[in-house]
């Protein structure tokens, strides 16, 4: 033995030396849970997922991702935390302590294994790599994930819905479309966030910031996702197939949607009209059919919007930019689904039918209407005289008989009118215009 360690053998006590390394224990239940860690084998298993640990403790810790138990809390906000690694880590966020330096950018960390995992950005250093597709990972939790995606482990299950994820941060924030829970708050305006993508890219209404810019058509971007899903609209780039139809897709997020049109999946239930969504951004638009509620304005005319792609759009009338254009007469859209729906005129294309009568529809929206003619269901209803709507372009119309608004302006004596097609009707006493004949007195 070494005489290095036989200077630290306390005398009169018994003690168990590891035949391998010579490492001294005096409990020989320590050198039994040490002596796993030179097995290739893992003895400890756990008994939902069955992935294996070398050590018990770290088998009681992944345990807690199946029962959620969080057992160490924060004292100054009273989060919980599975483990105390993860508690410790989240106090510095109440200090803003960041021991940890990076000699490069001089970026603050506030643990040193953060700080190895930023190094690697300034190294391009990817030490785990796929032994089936060979791609590299600069850290060993992306590798993880990864080596799911060929395997299709899902060890991750929502007690609620039961649905399957093949990672903790996707099941914790699928955890909070359950619990309503919005940890992320802006700073600014208080508001809160499922994510912090979801704050990250909130942060940047309030400061205007717009880093990636398109080379083609110069609109500018906060985040280089959004700007990485524009870039597809010129190039017409379809990277995401599905499996069951082989249909291209131009997001991921497109991708997914699709894929549950073949499991018929709901999970998010409305509990004002008991309607299913199979995406929580569906589920939460649905709502503010019932709350009426309009979080995205115009700088401009400070119009409401309940969609941020329905701001977006507006936000062209006042631009009157047109980046859709048609192939075939050369009109000009302002957006890919009126666009692709212009399209259809062309090819007189019906994607859309109906499995009941079997009436096809150049658009879905119309296939949407004429579904309720089947089940009579009128989701629209007027908060002052309770008449309902099976749509909400005739429950908007319906709102401006009680407050008598007036939004189609004519240019030529700015006379109001509740309806377009009002206006259209008195913009021909200035015009003239006759469009209809009868044959008789021809």
């Amino acid at each position: 033995m070494d005489k290095n360690v036989e200077n630290v053998i306390q005398p009169n006590k018994k003690y168990f030396t590891c035949d391998i390394c010579s490492e001294i224990f005096y409990q020989k239940l320590l050198l039994e849970i040490h002596f796993q860690t030179h097995k290739k084998g893992k003895s400890y298993s756990c008994y939902v997922c069955h992935k294996g640990f070398s050590q018990k403790n770290n088998l009681n810790q992944h345990l807690r991702t199946h029962t959620n138990e969080k057992p160490f809390s924060c004292d100054v906000c009273h989060r919980g935390f599975p483990r105390k690694s993860n508690l410790n880590q989240h106090l510095q966020t109440h200090t803003n302590e960041k021991p940890f330096s990076c000699d490069v950018c001089h970026r603050g960390f506030s643990q040193k294994i953060s700080l190895n995992r930023h190094l690697r950005t300034h190294t391009n250093e990817k030490p785990f790599s796929c032994d089936v597709c060979h791609k590299g990972f600069s850290e060993e939790s992306s590798f993880n994930r990864h080596l799911r995606t060929h395997t299709n482990e899902k060890p991750f299950s929502c007690d609620v819905c039961h649905r399957g994820f093949s990672d903790k941060s996707n099941f914790n924030r699928h955890l909070r479309t359950h619990t309503k829970e919005k940890p992320f708050s802006c700073d600014v305006c208080h508001r809160g966030f499922p994510r912090k993508s979801n704050l990250n890219q909130h942060l940047q209404t309030h400061t205007n910031e717009k880093p990636f810019s398109c080379d083609v058509c110069h609109k500018g971007f906060s985040e280089k996702s959004s700007f990485n899903r524009h870039l597809r609209t010129h190039t017409n780039e379809k990277p995401f197939s599905c499996d069951v139809c082989h249909k291209s897709f131009s997001q991921k997020s497109n991708l997914n949607q699709h894929l549950q049109t073949h499991t018929n999946e709901k999970p998010f239930s409305c509990d004002m009209c008991h309607k299913g969504f199979s995406l929580k951004r569906s589920f939460n638009r649905h709502l503010r059919t019932h709350t009426n509620e309009k979080p995205f304005s115009c700088d401009v005319c400070l119009k409401g919007f309940s969609l941020k792609g329905d701001l977006f759009r507006h936000l062209r009338t006042h631009t009157n930019e047109k980046p859709f254009s048609c192939d075939v007469c050369y009109k000009g859209f302002s957006d890919k689904s009126s666009f692709n729906r212009h399209l259809r005129t062309h090819t007189n294309e019906k994607p859309f039918s109906c499995d009941v009568c079997h009436k096809s529809f150049s658009q879905k929206s119309h296939l949407n209407r004429h579904l309720r003619t089947h089940t009579n269901e009128k989701p629209f209803s007027c908060d002052v005289c309770h008449k309902g709507f099976s749509d909400k372009s005739s429950f908007n119309r319906h709102l401006r008989t009680h407050t008598n608004e007036k939004p189609f302006s004519c240019d030529v004596c700015h006379r109001g009118f509740p309806r377009k097609s009002n206006l259209n009707q008195h913009l021909r006493t200035h015009t003239n215009e006759k469009p209809f004949s009868f044959d008789v007195c021809l």
